[in-house]
């Protein structure tokens, strides 16, 4: 491990660890980019322990490990009978996570109905779990991260821009650890 606990040294690194130190006072939505598998949960991490919201939760949600078909049940919860199997009520990640911090890795996997979801959720903070008739308010500091250009996703119709500039409100580039 590297300074204040983190892997990684050089002035680039230390740059951008100082960006997210920061930014982590303000609420405001943090978009990472950098390769897979080089830190940016460690990062998220790191802003959400320097916030004033360190108290609350930290959720992480890794978008590219579950399964789309569960995804939206995973972040915005469900009633029971909202579907086959959904024999309980179930809290998603941004209710968990209500005054806290979501992490949510991989973000450029996310369909583009459930980018719509999430955008709602970023422009009106609140959000309707599935098979509810019930909209939540929620107070959830969003940090998102990403190994794929989402620019060039945006450019080629796969990644809605509206969704893209409300997560690039803060954006951190962290560098390769090479």
């Amino acid at each position: 491990r590297g300074r204040r606990g983190r892997v990684g040294r050089g002035r680039r690194m230390d740059e951008e660890f100082n960006t997210a130190q920061g930014v982590a006072r303000s609420k405001r939505t943090i978009l990472m980019t950098r390769d897979a598998g080089t830190g940016k949960e460690m990062v998220a991490r790191s802003i959400h322990y320097h916030s004033a919201q360190r108290e609350m939760p930290l959720i992480k949600v890794n978008c590219a490990a579950i399964p789309e078909t569960l995804l939206e049940s995973e972040l915005f919860g469900h009633v029971r009978g909202a579907f086959t199997g959904a024999t309980a009520n179930k809290k998603g990640k941004f209710a968990l996570a209500d005054g806290g911090s979501l992490f949510l890795d991989e973000i450029g996997t996310m369909s583009p109905a459930l980018q719509a979801k999430l955008l709602r959720v970023l422009q009106e903070r609140e959000f309707e779990p599935l098979g509810s008739e019930r909209t939540q308010k929620v107070d959830v500091r969003v940090i998102a991260a990403t190994n794929r250009d989402l620019r060039q996703m945006v450019a080629d119709g796969r990644f809605q821009e509206d969704l893209f500039y409300r997560l690039n409100v803060i954006p951190i580039h962290i560098p390769p650890l090479r």
